[in-house]
Order: C-alpha cells, then structure tokens, then sequence
C-alpha cells in the first residue's frame, strides 16, 4: 500500500520548496564523481514534480543552484549548467504535456547566456499551462533577494510611488523574487542537514520543516508522500494557541 492512499487531498500544502541536498555524497558511495550524482538527481526532480502534479499540490520550488554554488571547483561548475540546459531541453515538452507551468527565481543574469536563452524559452512555452508551477532558485541567495527587495522599495519611495510609512511585510512580499506566489507550507530538506541554508528566509517564517537523511538522487514520490503525511500530522497555529484554531 502506498502512503499516497494515507493523504488528505483537502489539506495539502499548495506550496512546497525542497532544498535538493546529498548529490556529490550519493555519487561518492558509489564510487563516482560528484556531477555523477548531479545526473542522477534528474530522476529524482521527475518524481517529485510528477508526484505534485497527480496529487494537485499548486507549487513546487527547487533549490537548484545558490549564489555560493559559484565558489565550487570551475569543472563541477561548468558541468552543472551544461545539465542544466540538457535537462531543459530534454524536459519541456514533459512540461508541457503535464501541464506544468516552469518559472525562475533568482539573479538569473548571473547565468551564462546559453543557460538564460534556453530557460527563458522554456518558461515561455509553459507560461500557458495552468497546473503546477515549478520554480526553480538559480543564483538564488535569500540574503541578496533581500537585498534587492530592499533597493526596489527605496527607489519608490524616492520617486514617491510609495510613501516610507505605508511599508509593510505585503509590501516586502510583493518585491520579492516570488512576489504573487503563496509561502512554502512545506519545506523539504534532503541528505540529513539541518539548515536553511539561505533560502527563503522570509517567506519560510511560517512554513514546516521536514528533514530527511535520504539523498536527494534516492528521493522518489514515496519519500515525498511520507513528508506529506508528516506535514498534515502537524498542528499549524501562526503563533495562536490551539483552543483558538479549533
């Protein structure tokens, strides 16, 4: 019996954001280079994105490559965005034909021009379709996301679009990179860490947080239905008490 037959299809997290950890370890106990363990976690990203999209789960964020990502050796590096673009490439049209909807977050200049073209292509032929939104977080820091949020505020308010007393977390909200989209409800950290790492430190002030040692390359949809039912075991009370939520 699977653990997909144990969820609650009415509480289901719309928003779940998983920091994909344990590649270059997973590669290493079998034997191999680090990128081994990066291919290898493609399989993993198809059943989780699979997984969401049958249950109805509306968005999926990815941790897919950090700012500090950038410091790694130049060889990891490069072979990281060459599977990048192959893996763009190779899984639009799945995309497309499961009615996903891919979206990006992060200092997507950063990225080399090849990567950028290729994902912008993507994200344009998906931008119709009306299931689940996959985001992934490229050159993404949360702490530079701030940074920028902050800068987009105070040039409103220095060309009076927004006066500095009416600023509130809405506001701050809305000029992050995922302005429009809900908070996670449901973070998911794969490889036995426990750290945010830098992700999503606003929106994440509310959200569960799910830790597993799996690797991520081993994550499949049972490893996702099992975080799921985890989550919907949890009391949610938004610092009320709860008599009050009950």
């Amino acid at each position: 019996m699977s653990l997909k037959d144990s969820i609650i299809k009415e509480r289901l997290p719309k928003h779940i954001a998983i920091i994909m950890d344990g590649n270059g370890r997973w590669a290493k106990q079998h034997g191999n280079a680090r990128i081994f363990g990066h291919k290898s976690a493609m399989k993993a990203v198809r059943e989780v994105c699979e997984g969401c999209a049958e249950l109805g789960v509306d968005y999926l964020t990815l941790y897919a490559f950090s700012t500090e990502n950038w410091n790694r050796p130049k060889m990891e590096v490069m072979g990281l965005m060459d599977l990048l673009v192959s893996a763009i490439n190779t899984e639009t049209d799945t995309l497309i034909k499961n009615n996903i909807r891919l979206n990006a977050i992060g200092r997507l200049t950063d990225l080399p021009e090849k990567v950028r073209t290729n994902l912008m292509d993507a994200i344009g032929r998906t931008k119709d379709n009306t299931g689940l939104t996959l985001t992934l977080a490229l050159s993404y820091s949360s702490k530079v996301e701030l940074v920028d949020a902050v800068r987009k505020i105070a040039r409103d308010v220095e060309s009076g679009t927004i006066a500095a007393d009416s600023i509130d977390d809405s506001v701050v909200s809305r000029n992050l990179y995922t302005g429009g989209m809900p908070d996670p409800d449901l973070l998911i950290r794969t490889s036995g860490e426990y750290r945010i790492s830098n992700f999503m430190l606003w929106q994440l002030a509310y959200s569960e947080l799910y830790f597993t040692p799996t690797f991520w390359p081993d994550f499949d949809k049972e490893e996702l239905y099992k975080a799921i039912v985890d989550y919907q075991h949890r009391e949610r009370r938004f610092g009320l008490t709860s008599e009050q939520i009950g």
